[in-house]
Order: C-alpha cells, then structure tokens, then sequence
C-alpha cells in the first residue's frame, strides 16, 4: 500500500504512458508505410538513378547497407543467445565460471573489423576514382558558379549570335587551363542566373534551371564566388564541393529526360536552404534550341566563374602535370 492509503502502485502510470508511447510508435510507422512503394524497397532510400553513372553508385550503397546488415545480424544474434542462453539460473545461485584473456576471440574482433573497413575502402576508391576520371573531349562543358544564395550556369558551347572564345575570355580566368583544354573553339557561350525568388515555369519549383542534352556526356567546371558550396543534383546521385580558388569537375550523362531538383549540400550561410535549382533533360536538339533563345534574350557570354585559383592550388596543379 502506498504512503497515502491507495493501493495504486506509483509505477504502473509510468507503464501505462510507455505501453502508450509504443502503440502509438507502432501506429505512426505502419501508417507511415502505407503509402511505400515496394518497388523503391532494393534502392534502400535513394531515388531512381537519371544518369548512366549512378547505378554505379547505387550499388555501392547497397552493398554498404548488405555489409552492415550482416554485422548487425551477428552482433544482435550474439547478444540475444548470450542473453537467454546464459542467463543466471533461478535455482542455482553460484556465480558461473570466468572467462579471461581470450586470445583468439580476441584477435578475431580485432582483425574482422579490419577487413571490414578495407573492404569497404577498396570498393569505394574503385568506385570513386571512375566517377571522378574526366574523360578527353566531353559533349558537353558547363560551368556551375555558386554564390549566396543561388547558382549560375555557363554553357561552354559555341552557338550562333555569340561571338568569343571561352580559353581565352577574362571572366572564365578561374578556371585552370588544364579544363580551359578541352573547351571547344570559338565557345562564344550562354549563360542563365537565378535568385533564390527565380521558379521554373512548368513545374514551380524554386531555384533557376539548368538544362542539359540526352545521352551526352556533360562536364561540370565548378567554381564559387564567396564560400563553400556542394552542388548536388539529386537523381544523380552524385554531389561535389564547389570551393572559392580551388576548381572540381566531374562528368555524367543523363539518360533520362524529365526535371529533376538540386540544392546545395553543403551549410553555406543563413540563405542555405533556399539555395535550389532544378535539371532540366531534354533532347540534344531541345538543348541548342534554349541555348539560342538564352542568347536571343541577351544572355550570351559568361558571368565571372568566381574567385581565381589560390598560389596553393596552382602549385598543386603544376606538381602533378
């Protein structure tokens, strides 16, 4: 009986609110899973694949998730038998017998995880080092500016009514002449810029737009004007760092036509999440097409790329030529 006369026991309200807590979990996550789609159930989370080089990607996920699947199935496994099955006997009271200094169980979950982690490194600096191998001659070269709060596209294309060349025009300067190589000639180019208020007309969605040709092979030259940024197109499934004074790149090639979203990755200020764009892939002959009407609005030529390469960078290129 407790201290105020009540047969109530003070800890059956605390049950009571967990049993509550519990069933409206269970309830909160079979609703939740009404609306799956099983079909998305092997992408294990990530969205269907719009380039030829996202399976790639997608399966490295997947065998990450397999790999840690595994681990957790034996660890969990042991952790249940040791918990029944060596659990103290109701009617035997000494204390069981002591095991100390294992040396075999102790090398093997030294070296197991070992050849976890190794493994998992090796798949993923194979996978790495072909997504980020830049192929002689790309279809397609834009350079992505990234700046607070939005993106700016330049299409490295020659195209009717632009004239210029992009090796040698002052506001394509930091980009390094090892990706000013492969640039076509007399590149006189377009360009489009967006605000964090720009929206696509046919969907809404905020964020200017990029487009981009079918089944060619596209370049991104991606450079900043100010901070950190990561240009991240979703359905790629392939994000980079888009650093002031030091330029990435990497290549993919849409297989997949429709309009997909983008957004920035990386916390770059206070505007962050208003940093968003979309992807438009369209046929190649769609693409010239807006190419022309970008330079019939005027929008030909290149807005600056950003901050130059730092003495740093430089001499890093320079090192490894």
């Amino acid at each position: 009986m407790s201290p105020n006369g009540s047969d109530r026991s003070p800890r059956r309200p605390m049950r009571r609110k967990l049993l509550q807590a519990l069933t409206a979990g269970l309830v909160l996550a079979t609703a939740t899973g009404c609306s799956y789609n099983w079909e998305d159930f092997p992408r294990l989370g990530m969205p269907t694949p719009t380039t030829e080089e996202a399976p790639r990607i997608l399966s490295l996920w997947q065998g990450s998730w397999a790999a840690a699947l595994a681990v957790g199935v034996l660890v969990w496994g042991l952790i249940l038998w040791s918990a029944f099955f060596h659990r103290r006997s109701r009617t035997k009271v000494e204390v069981p017998p002591q095991t100390r200094y294992n040396m075999p169980i102790e090398a093997l979950y030294t070296v197991v995880p070992l050849i976890i982690v190794s493994v998992l490194f090796y798949f993923t600096a194979r996978d790495e080092s072909e997504l980020l191998s830049l192929k002689k001659k790309p279809d397609v070269t834009v350079n992505v500016v990234g700046f607070q709060w939005s993106w700016c596209f330049n299409y490295i294309e020659p195209v009717a009514g632009s004239t210029g060349d992009a090796k040698t025009s002052k506001d394509l300067d930091a980009i390094p002449d090892r990706f000013k190589d492969d640039f076509p000639a007399n590149a006189g180019g377009a360009y489009d810029c967006g605000t964090p208020g720009t929206r696509n007309p046919q969907t809404g969605n905020p964020g200017p737009t990029l487009w981009l040709p079918k089944g060619k092979t596209v370049r991104f030259v991606l450079t900043s004007r100010d901070v950190i940024h990561s240009f991240w197109v979703v359905p790629f499934l392939m994000k980079q760092d888009v650093i002031p004074g030091h330029t990435n790149a990497f290549e993919v090639t849409p297989n997949k036509e429709g309009t997909f979203m983008g957004k920035c990755a990386e916390l770059c200020g206070v505007d962050h999440s208003r940093m968003l764009f979309n992807v438009k892939v369209v046929s190649p002959e769609r693409y010239e097409q807006h190419l022309k009407d970008l330079v019939d609005k005027q929008q030909n030529g290149y807005v600056p790329a950003g901050i130059a390469q730092t003495s740093h960078e430089k001499n890093r290129e320079t090192n490894n030529l």
